[in-house]
């Protein structure tokens, strides 16, 4: 599969402050990446580099597998659009003249496509409507057009729901699915939304002090946050012979700690247990959202 986007080592440093430290980061073609990390832990530093907004103090990155030290970034950045923080619009203008705008901005040949795209962001009806009379919502899915202008395969977006109601921020989750299943459009969101980035997200990386400390696809991560029972035993050997015998999707973590997977009534389920003498010393139940396994994770990364 190719690689989309690759960090090495990227550092940024703003006098004595690091930015970003010792950056790791890839994910292949067809993801939606969900880049989580609290304000100030070097998201949009990150973004601002790979869009060529600003150079790494050291470290490098390739995008589609050219290095940004070479000539041939600026041709592949090409393959690229971006939001970063706010979309850049016109107020006083239409959403189509704002459209062909930037079909010029971008060199476009011909203004083939506007008409397509207003209709593909849910906004071919706004007519004559100017911009500065749009819901949050509306301006937000004007500025992905505008980053759709150059037919790019990779697509940068910071904090795309960050103010939207509810209704803005359903449209915005199925316009961003949209483009990455009907257009094959590979995704680098971050969001501080982590309940709804769950909801899109194939792959997640998370950036903490300017590092990312995890990545992880999105199926690893559901089933370290599915619900689970953990039982402390004195030997694993006769549990895994029952919940093999029955089914029973288990993971043996250790030689005493075996997780079991689904949700069971916990009280019949060791008593079903007790009934083939499986005495477990100890029992916890436990279900993780994405928000918990995040904060766990940050605070054990500060703990080191």
């Amino acid at each position: 599969m190719e690689i989309v986007l690759e960090t090495n080592n990227l550092e940024k440093k703003y006098k004595d402050f690091k930015a970003l430290n010792h950056n790791n980061i890839h994910f292949e073609k067809g993801a939606i990446y969900g880049l989580i990390g609290k304000n100030g832990a070097g998201k949009t530093t990150l973004i601002r580099i790979i869009c060529g907004l600003q150079k790494p103090t050291n470290g490098s990155y390739t995008i589609y597998g050219i290095n940004n030290n070479s000539s041939n970034i600026v041709s592949v950045r090409k393959r690229m659009g971006a939001i970063i923080e706010t979309p850049s619009i016109y107020s006083e203008m239409t959403a189509k003249d704002n459209l062909i705008e930037q079909y010029k901005l971008v060199g476009m040949p011909s203004l083939d496509g506007i008409d397509e795209l207003l209709k593909l962001v849910g906004l071919s009806n706004t007519g004559k409507k100017k911009a500065k009379n749009f819901s949050l919502g509306m301006k937000q899915r004007l500025g992905i057009a505008m980053s759709l202008a150059n037919n790019p395969d990779f697509l940068i977006l910071d904090e795309p729901i960050n103010g939207l109601d509810p209704q803005g921020i359903i449209e915005m989750r199925e316009l961003i699915l949209k483009l990455n299943k009907e257009r094959n459009i590979t995704i680098l969101i971050s969001s501080h939304y982590l309940d709804e980035l769950s909801k899109i997200a194939t792959h997640y990386g998370f950036l903490d002090n300017g590092s990312i400390i995890k990545e992880i696809s999105s199926d690893e991560l559901m089933k370290k946050m599915e619900h689970k029972i953990i039982l402390t035993v004195n030997g694993p050997k006769e549990f895994v012979k029952y919940f093999e015998e029955h089914n029973i999707s288990y993971e043996v973590m250790d030689s005493k700690t075996i997780n079991v997977y689904g949700k069971y009534n916990l009280s019949k389920f060791i008593n079903e247990l007790s009934k083939k003498n499986l005495i477990a010393d100890e029992v916890h139940e436990q279900e993780e959202s994405l928000e918990n396994y995040y904060m766990n994770l940050i605070g054990g990364s500060n703990n080191d």
